[in-house]
């Protein structure tokens, strides 16, 4: 997650908000995260996480008949294991109904985690990255669904807990979530990567493309002039693109985004000139109209380099195109309830919370779209998607007790 845009907020918290009186027990805290964390589980592989889950929920209490998955690994392109956790928290209380959520996923260099707690910071012990994005958010939630099980029949507003699935390969867990299992929601947090101060209250949009050069093949060395190299027209289209400032950041009269060619496939002898490349782009923008001018301008580059490149004979190579749109962009009021009751919780703990607008997708994106508006929080996750990564133990705690503090007010 990049943050592009940064508003620092003064106003003091809401005096209106109540706060839990709950101890979070650290311990367990911690305890729990390195457990998380050591569980294999990239995108579709969510099971085990899911089970280790569904574990300590019913060793806190929480009955079978609150625990539910929905079916939304059918629905994805990657067919996954498991669809995503639903926990439903009866309440007696009048407040507002909450909902608390974070990914189960990590990214394949999280694979072989080994958990390792040095100084005030948690790191990998192997060779792989930690895997705190997003199991310090799993963690966190878990806790405080535990601290709030322990007190027994308090007069707790009711909550819904979602620990989603396949949110690092486009929020799709989120994106096919079964809402009707999810019920009303009054106000909604997300955690996931990043500072426990930083409120994340809206998020870029994102689109990708996926494109077929067609050429045509012909024997490189005895009649070069007979084929029709689609590598020439992946170079053409792509120079034309960076010439004319339709790749990395954009900035001109049209408006600002953001693209990359990130996949290039293609070709396998010397002496071939090649027929056939893929290619995989993508194109971001907090302006729906602008994502959509940048694809627009991508799909042409290449329909015009393909067109230009022709055998002796006069056939010219072709292309096949197909995007999706990911997730559309979002942001929320800086006076929405959630955020209003997010900042309070940071600020309870002796910390300054600030606003800011995210570069990368979010399962919020998906949510707000099904009508839940989420705000993000982090929960002390650094260096994420790397072998460094590491969770700042301090903030994670921090974390638990924002998310204890969120279902107990």
């Amino acid at each position: 997650m990049i943050s592009v845009r940064r508003q620092k907020d003064t106003s003091a918290p809401d005096s209106n908000v109540p706060h839990s009186k709950i101890e979070v027990d650290t311990d367990a805290a911690l305890a729990r995260f390195l457990e998380l964390t050591k569980i294999p589980g990239i995108s579709g592989e969510e099971a085990d996480v899911a089970a280790a889950i569904v574990a300590q929920l019913k060793a806190a209490g929480v009955a079978d008949s609150q625990i539910h998955f929905d079916d939304a690994h059918t629905k994805t392109a990657l067919a996954g294991n498991c669809g995503n956790l639903i926990v439903t928290l009866p309440g007696n209380g009048s407040g507002p109904r909450t909902m608390l959520s974070a990914h189960m996923d990590t990214v394949p260099i999280c694979v072989g985690s080994q958990p390792k707690v040095v100084d005030d910071e948690v790191i990998s012990d192997s060779e792989t990255g930690l895997g705190a994005d997003d199991r310090g958010g799993c963690a966190a939630i878990l806790t405080a669904v535990t601290q709030r099980m322990a007190v027994g029949d308090g007069e707790f507003s009711p909550a819904v807990i979602c620990f989603l699935i396949q949110e690092e390969i486009g929020l799709h867990g989120a994106r096919h979530i079964d809402v009707a299992s999810i019920g009303k929601v009054d106000q909604a947090f997300n955690f996931d990567g990043g500072s426990v101060e930083k409120l994340t209250n809206g998020a870029i949009g994102g689109e990708r493309m996926t494109i077929t050069l067609c050429g045509v093949p012909s024997h490189a060395g005895a009649a070069p002039q007979n084929g029709a190299s689609a590598i020439i027209m992946a170079a053409r289209a792509i120079a034309n693109l960076d010439s004319r400032g339709w790749l990395g950041l954009i900035s001109n009269e049209h408006g600002v985004g953001t693209a990359n060619v990130g996949v290039i496939q293609g070709g396998e002898a010397t002496n071939v000139i090649t027929p056939k490349v893929s290619i995989r782009a993508e194109a971001r923008s907090h302006d729906s109209a602008m994502r959509s001018r940048i694809v627009a301008e991508i799909k042409n580059a290449f329909e015009n380099a393909a067109a230009s490149v022709k055998t002796e004979s006069g056939i010219a190579g072709r292309i096949e195109f197909a995007s999706q749109v990911d997730y559309e962009s979002f942001k929320l009021d800086l006076d929405h309830p959630s955020i209003r009751v997010a900042d309070a919780a940071v600020r309870k703990l002796g910390r300054t919370p600030y606003i800011e607008v995210a570069n990368g997708g979010l399962d919020a994106n998906w949510l707000f779209l099904h009508g839940i508006e989420a705000v993000t929080l982090g929960c002390g996750q650094k260096n994420i998607h790397t072998a460094d990564e590491r969770l700042v133990i301090a903030d994670y705690l921090d974390a638990c007790r924002i998310a204890t503090d969120l279902i107990t007010s």
